[in-house]
C-alpha cells in the first residue's frame, strides 16, 4: 500500500471516528431532547416547531454550505465549524429555559447542514484511490456505532446520575475526542484534493443538469421509504412489538446498517451503477412486512430497513463524487442532502396522512414511490456512464 493509500484510509477511518463521536453526542441529545424541552416548560407545539425548524435548517443550509465551499475551497474550515457547532449539546447543561435549550438544539442541527457537503467532499478525495463504495462504507459503518452507543450511553447515564443536565454536560468528552479526530484527519491531509487525481475525473459535467435524472431517482426512493418512526409508531399502535422492545429494535436496524453498507459498498466499486438498484429493491418490501401485525414479520421489516439504510447513506453518497466534477462536489452534495431530506420530509407527511386513512394506503404509496425509482433508475442509467472499474 502506498503513500497515497495509506493516507486516504487514514482520513477516512479518522472521518468515521469523527461521525462516531459525534452520534454520540447528537443521537444521544435527541433522544431526549423532547422530555427535556418539557421539562424545561415547553409545550407540544414549542417541541413540535423547534423539532421541525431544526430538521429544516439541517438540510437547507447544505445548498448553501456547499456553494460556499467550493467557492471559497475552504473545505476543512467549513467542516470544523460544523462540527464544532455541536458544542450547543454539552452546554444544553446549562439551558435555564425551553427558550434557550431550544436555541442550542436548533444550533446543532444548523451545524450538521453546514459541515456535511464540505464533509462529505473531503470524503470524495479520500474514497478516490480506495474505491468510492467502500470508503464511504467504512464511515458509515463506524457512524452508525455511534448511532447505536449514543441514546445507550445517554440512557446510562441519566439511570446513574438521574438527571439530564448531568448527561448532557458529560457529553463534553466526545465532544473533545470528536474535534482530536478532526484535527489529526487534517494533519493527515491537509489538501485533500491531492489524494485525487483530477485529470481522471472526465466524468463530471456540469451542475445542475447532471443530477437532473439522479435528483428524481433519489426523490423517489425517499419519498417512498418509511421513517422508522413512522414503522414505530404503528408497533406500539397495533401492539406488534412492545413499547420496551421498540428501542432495541432500532439499534439491531442500526447494526444491519452498518453492516449493509460494507457489503453494498464494495458490490459498488465491482459493479457500478447498477448496484444502486438494491435502493429501492429493499425499500419495496418493506411496507409489506411492516405494516401488519406478525412480530416476526416486524422484525424482517427492520432488518431490511436497516439495509436500506446502509445502502442510501453509502452508495448515494459515492454515486454523487463519481458523476460530479471534482471542482463541484460541495455544490453537489448540496442539492443532493438537500433533495434527500425534503423527499424522504414530503413522503413522511403523505404517510402521515394515508395513515390516518387506511393503512392500505400507506402501502400502495411506498409502493408507487419505489416503482417510480424504478423507472428514475433506467433514465439516469442512460445519461451516466458506468464507473471505471
Amino acid at each position: 500500500m502506498d503513500g497515497k493509500h495509506r493516507a486516504a484510509y487514514t482520513v477516512i477511518v479518522l472521518f468515521g471516528i469523527v461521525s462516531l463521536f459525534g452520534d454520540v453526542i447528537y443521537e444521544g441529545a435527541r433522544s431526549v431532547s423532547g422530555p427535556y424541552l418539557y421539562i424545561l416548560g415547553a409545550g407540544a407545539l414549542a417541541v413540535g416547531v423547534v423539532a421541525g425548524l431544526g430538521e429544516f435548517l439541517g438540510y437547507a443550509l447544505r445548498l448553501a454550505s456547499g456553494y460556499l465551499a467550493d467557492t471559497t475551497r475552504h473545505y476543512w474550515a467549513i467542516t470544523f465549524i460544523g462540527y464544532g457547532m455541536l458544542a450547543a449539546v454539552p452546554l444544553l447543561a446549562l439551558a435555564g429555559s425551553w427558550e434557550a435549550a431550544a436555541l442550542l438544539l436548533i444550533l446543532e442541527r444548523a451545524g450538521k447542514g453546514i459541515r456535511v457537503p464540505a464533509r462529505d467532499a473531503i470524503l470524495a478525495n479520500a474514497t478516490a484511490t480506495v474505491g468510492r463504495g467502500w470508503g464511504f462504507a467504512v464511515h458509515e459503518a463506524l457512524d452508525q456505532i455511534g448511532a447505536v452507543i449514543g441514546p445507550l450511553i445517554f440512557t446510562a447515564i441519566f439511570l446513574a446520575q438521574g438527571d439530564y443536565r448531568s448527561g448532557f454536560a458529560l457529553l463534553a468528552v466526545p465532544f473533545v475526542l470528536m474535534i482530536l479526530a478532526l484535527l489529526f484527519a487534517r494533519r493527515r491531509a491537509p489538501e485533500p484534493v491531492s489524494l485525487e487525481d483530477s485529470g481522471s475525473d472526465s466524468r463530471g459535467t456540469t451542475l445542475p443538469g447532471s443530477l437532473l435524472p439522479y435528483a428524481v431517482f433519489t426523490a423517489l426512493t425517499m419519498a417512498g421509504f418509511a421513517a422508522f418512526p413512522v414503522i414505530a409508531y404503528h408497533f406500539a399502535v397495533t401492539g406488534t412489538v412492545s413499547e420496551a422492545e421498540i428501542p432495541l429494535f432500532y439499534a439491531v436496524a442500526m447494526g444491519v446498517d452498518a453492516i449493509a453498507a460494507l457489503a453494498i459498498g464494495r458490490a459498488y466499486d465491482r459493479f457500478g451503477l447498477v448496484t444502486l438498484l438494491s435502493v429501492p429493491l429493499l425499500a419495496i418490501g418493506i411496507p409489506f412486512l411492516a405494516f401488519g401485525t406478525s412480530y416476526a414479520l416486524a422484525l424482517a421489516a427492520v432488518l431490511l430497513w436497516g439495509a436500506a439504510m446502509g445502502a442510501q447513506e453509502t452508495i448515494l453518497r459515492a454515486a454523487v463524487a463519481d458523476y460530479t466534477h471534482i471542482s463541484k462536489r460541495g455544490t453537489a452534495y448540496g442539492i443532493f442532502n438537500t433533495i434527500y431530506g425534503a423527499a424522504w420530509f414530503a413522503g413522511s407527511v403523505v404517510i402521515g396522512w394515508a395513515y390516518t386513512v387506511a393503512v392500505p394506503l400507506v402501502v400502495g404509496f411506498l409502493v408507487a414511490m419505489q416503482v417510480g425509482a424504478l423507472a428514475a433508475f433506467a433514465w439516469m442509467r442512460r445519461g451516466f456512464a458506468a464507473p471505471a472499474g
